[in-house]
C-alpha cells in the first residue's frame, strides 16, 4: 500500500492511498484523482517522508489557552512537519462540519432568498436551508434581520460524500 501526500494547484492538500506507485500514475492519467475540496483533476504529488528521524529539533510549548495570552507577546512555532499535519487536520475538520451542515440542512435552490423570508415571516415552517442566492439578496436578507451565512460552493459537496 502507497500513501502520498497530493495537492491541487490551490495547495489543497490530502491524501491518497494506491495500490503500488503505478495504480497511483495510471489513476492520475485516467484524470482519475481529483481533490475533495475543489474537484480539479491537476494533482501533483507533494513530498513526504513521515518516518525520517529528525538530528535535532526544537520544542516550543504552546500556552494552554492561546486566546487568554494573545497580548502576552508568546510565539506559537510549528515545524514544516508540524504544520502539514495542523493543515490536514484543519481541513478534515472542515469537511466533517460541511458534511453535517449539508446533511441537516435542505437544499432550496435558487429560491433560497424567497423560503428565508417564507420562514422568517413564519410562512413556511421553519428549518435550515441552504441554496444560492447574490451577494446583494444576501445583505438584503441580513437587513431585515435575516441571519445568512455565506459558504463557498465545493463541488465535492454537491453529491454523496464518502
Amino acid at each position: 500500500m502507497k500513501v502520498y501526500n497530493l495537492a491541487c494547484p490551490l495547495d489543497h492538500r490530502f491524501e491518497g492511498w494506491f495500490a503500488s506507485e503505478e495504480d497511483c500514475l495510471a489513476q492520475q492519467d485516467k484524470g482519475m484523482l481529483a481533490c475533495p475540496v475543489c474537484d480539479s483533476t491537476e494533482i501533483t504529488r507533494m513530498p513526504s517522508a513521515p518516518h525520517i528521524a529528525k538530528s535535532s529539533s526544537v520544542v516550543v510549548s504552546a500556552p494552554e489557552d492561546v486566546n487568554a495570552n494573545s497580548g502576552s507577546g508568546e510565539v506559537v512555532a510549528l515545524t514544516g512537519n508540524d504544520h502539514s499535519q495542523l493543515e490536514a487536520q484543519v481541513q478534515a475538520a472542515f469537511l466533517k462540519g460541511m458534511r453535517e451542515l449539508m446533511g441537516k440542512s435542505e437544499d432550496v435552490g435558487a429560491a433560497f432568498a424567497e423560503e428565508a423570508r417564507k420562514i422568517h415571516y413564519k410562512e413556511a415552517p421553519e428549518r435550515s436551508i441552504r441554496g444560492q442566492t447574490t451577494l446583494d439578496e444576501a445583505e438584503s436578507l441580513r437587513e431585515e434581520g435575516i441571519e445568512v451565512l455565506a459558504v463557498p460552493i465545493i463541488p465535492a459537496f454537491k453529491n454523496t460524500l464518502q
